[in-house]
């Protein structure tokens, strides 16, 4: 795939993905804790055609009801009080295709909180480190090899444990994906330090610095705009392990609890083998994570192209 087909379609993909996720609102049939009690693990909604009209089967009475856009201020669904749910329904009766949308917000949002803060410190402490030398290369260097022996997943765990039982579960959240950040710095810091070594030694630079350039106009000027391909690999190939954290933070009680919602929370199911062998649909929103890891690998391998 030639670098810039790929770039597109990868990059117009998540772009669409994000769209989706904070026009949940609009493009979800139902509301996230909307239940339906009469509808407990329903399957999916299989739509046929009666001519060129869209039908689904309603979940409760079986009937068909007819698909249309723009019901009830939803982009799609059926008239009431027919019910209509794409991936399912869960042990309540909430539509699992809503649920998925309404939780990306929370995990496509954390891991682009805590991809800023790694990308960004590792960025600033490389460059730092790779345009002074010295005593500054030699302590930054020496720290980020301390950070990148932390077992950080083990460390985020703990501190979620010890954080006080009064601080309410979002805010302890969001500390715990900050801190995920900021222990995440430490391997692009070297691979920026990396380049700036190199970028430092083009004949640009040199003839900028020969001209009394200061390190900052270096970094901000030259240095950093030709390291964007790097760090738009960089944010791509971490993303996906912040979102890999938020779910399996959420999964084991760490993260985002009921009534909040996250693809965490969602997966949490996975760990209920009866529940997965009666109704295997119910792992739908764990198998809709597998194409959003493979775009940000096919997005990474089109910029470090």
């Amino acid at each position: 795939m030639r670098r810039g087909s790929g770039w597109k379609w990868a990059a117009g993909a998540l772009a669409a993905l994000h769209a989706a996720v904070l026009g949940a609102g609009f493009l979800a049939p139902y509301d996230a804790a909307e239940q339906h009690r009469e509808a407990p693990l329903a399957p999916p909604g299989a739509i046929h055609f009666h001519g060129l009209r869209p039908y689904a089967d309603d979940p409760v009475t079986g009937e068909p009801r007819e698909l249309r856009f723009f019901v009830h201020r939803r982009l799609f669904g059926v008239d009431a009080p027919g019910l209509y749910f794409p991936l399912g329904s869960d042990e309540f009766g909430r539509d699992q295709f809503s649920r998925l949308l309404y939780g990306g917000r929370v995990s496509l949002g954390a891991a682009a909180l805590a991809t800023a803060l790694s990308i960004g410190l590792g960025l600033v402490a490389g460059v730092a480190s790779g345009l002074a030398g010295g005593w500054v290369d030699s302590v930054l260097m020496r720290v980020s090899e301390l950070f990148l022996a932390l077992p950080w997943l083990y460390l985020l765990l703990g501190v979620r444990a010890f954080l006080p039982l009064s601080m309410p579960p979002q805010r302890g959240f969001l500390l715990v994906i900050a801190l995920a950040g900021l222990l995440g710095w430490a391997r692009p810091a070297r691979l920026f330090r990396g380049l700036t070594l190199s970028l430092a030694q083009a004949g640009h630079v040199e003839a900028a610095r020969g001209f009394g350039a200061s390190r900052f106009y270096l970094a901000r000027r030259h240095i950093v705009p030709e390291m964007r391909g790097v760090i738009g690999t960089q944010a791509a190939l971490v993303a996906p392990q912040y979102i890999l954290a938020e779910v399996t933070l959420s999964m084991f009680g760490l993260g985002i609890n009921e009534p909040g919602l996250s693809w965490g929370t969602l997966l949490d199911v996975v760990r209920q083998p009866a529940l997965l062998t009666l109704d295997p649909w119910i792992a739908l929103p764990a198998l809709m994570l597998i194409p959003v890891f493979l775009l940000y690998s096919v997005c990474a391998d089109a910029l470090g192209s």
